[in-house]
């Protein structure tokens, strides 16, 4: 006799194009997949390594997130809308809790003991940073990897939420490049660094217990080039990155007179070749400043990046270090390189 397949099981989508190995290695991973500001009681799709899910808020303001898939007969409960503290699917009115449990079939309201096989999957919700972000399969939020953002609730430094970037390419590269200090003189030219200086003075990368932590220390203004006259002369700007693995990273900047800014680069792998990215960061100067002129720059700089990521080949990141020719200045990629590859994951991974 034939198993019964069950639909709130999640198993890798069959036209995913993640390896099988790499596709559960990354589902016991947590990412962010939205901003906490943009959801409402009007569900919405979002998708992590190509599982489509249900993002809604109920009546009184619990945020939940189910698989974007009604087990009766397979329609996307985005199409359908919030009522209370229950949603409902648009094609036969099948109400769900917050539990994810089916309590009412109108087709049949004498119903009283309706099967789990109504049930919805239902994926954990932790808010940080001003993000929703979730696992497939780990449950475990005392172990999780979350990236270590110390300011975003400190008095003293304003936390700024930029809209989400999306990119057609891999969380890997675009992670990758944002650890990069060789191409600030090559892509960021038109934002804060210039071509006439291009060398990377030598740093130290050491792994840690969550990553790997890089200090880089370079005369290169971290300003907007209509403010490079803000800066001392002689100021060196220290940089210091701390890479959690997979795809997150925390790049703090040393600014004069004291001045912290600390960005967050968190990627949603929504799929093989896609990825969705947030980037929350915090300041303790020019608190009051313009928030659009800080949206307008991170764009800018993630413009720049974006077109570089997207245009890489091969897509994957490859983790055989043998596979891409390598200079000093790349000490920290390969270091992230090789810890992917110790994780499992296969050595032409395609995120």
């Amino acid at each position: 006799m034939n198993a019964i397949p069950v639909i709130n099981l999640v198993n890798k989508p069959c036209f995913s194009q993640f390896e099988d190995q790499d596709w559960d290695i990354l589902s016991q991973h947590w990412y962010p997949i939205a901003r906490i500001q943009d959801v409402s009681q009007q569900p919405q799709q979002v998708t992590l390594l190509d599982i489509k899910m249900a993002l809604y808020k109920t009546e009184s303001g619990q945020i939940h997130l189910v698989r974007d898939i009604c087990p009766h007969r397979g329609v996307p409960l985005t199409k359908g809308w919030v009522k209370g503290e229950e949603i409902i699917c648009p094609y036969h009115g099948l109400h769900y809790n917050g539990e994810g449990k089916c309590v009412k079939i109108p087709a049949q309201p004498e119903l009283t003991q309706i099967s789990d096989r109504f049930s919805l999957t239902k994926f954990p919700v932790v808010e940080k940073y001003g993000l929703i972000w979730t696992s497939l399969f780990n449950r475990d939020v005392s172990k999780a990897n979350f990236p270590d953002l110390d300011t975003w609730d400190s008095e003293e430094h304003q936390s700024i939420l930029p809209p989400f970037v999306d990119i057609a390419g891999s969380s890997g590269r675009q992670l990758e490049g944002f650890i990069d200090v060789a191409h600030f003189a090559w892509v960021h030219n038109q934002s804060f660094a210039d071509r006439e200086n291009p060398k990377v003075q030598k740093y130290s990368t050491v792994r840690t217990d969550y990553g790997l932590h890089t200090e880089y220390v370079s005369d290169v203004s971290n300003y907007p080039h209509g403010l490079q006259h803000l800066a001392p002369d002689d100021f060196l700007w220290k940089r210091t990155f701390d890479v959690y693995p997979p795809f997150s990273a925390i790049l703090t900047i040393d600014f004069p007179e004291n001045g912290l800014l600390k960005i967050l680069n968190a990627c949603c792998p929504v799929s093989h070749n896609k990825t969705r990215l947030f980037v929350p960061l915090t300041r303790n100067f020019d608190t009051t400043g313009d928030l659009q002129a800080v949206y307008d720059f991170n764009a800018q700089i993630f413009a720049e990046d974006q077109d570089m990521v997207e245009s890489q080949k091969p897509e994957e990141l490859p983790l055989d270090i043998s596979m891409e020719a390598h200079f000093e200045a790349d000490r920290s990629s390969t270091t992230y390189r090789r810890i992917l590859a110790e994780w499992g994951l296969s050595k032409r991974y395609t995120v």
